[in-house]
């Protein structure tokens, strides 16, 4: 595990809606809306994301309203 990744903050949350360019806006546990982009690993593997989803978030902690969506719960 890289030093960067202990800064980040895990939210759970569901996708509202697919924007282009593989971004989503998702609305998180507590209310609040952040655009995010897919992770890597993810996109890799081809799995497709959908509006309802639930879906875990890393945000940074230096900028709250954009996040990466890094886990699809079933």
């Amino acid at each position: 595990m890289a030093a960067k990744d202990k800064n980040v903050i895990k939210v759970l949350g569901t996708v509202k809606e697919k924007l282009p360019n593989a971004n989503f806006r998702v609305e998180l546990e507590n209310g609040h809306e952040v655009l995010t982009h897919v992770s890597g690993k993810i996109r890799m593997r081809f799995i497709r994301i959908m509006a309802g989803d639930k879906v875990t978030v890393e945000l940074s902690p230096y900028d709250l309203t954009r996040g990466r969506i890094t886990w699809l719960h079933k």
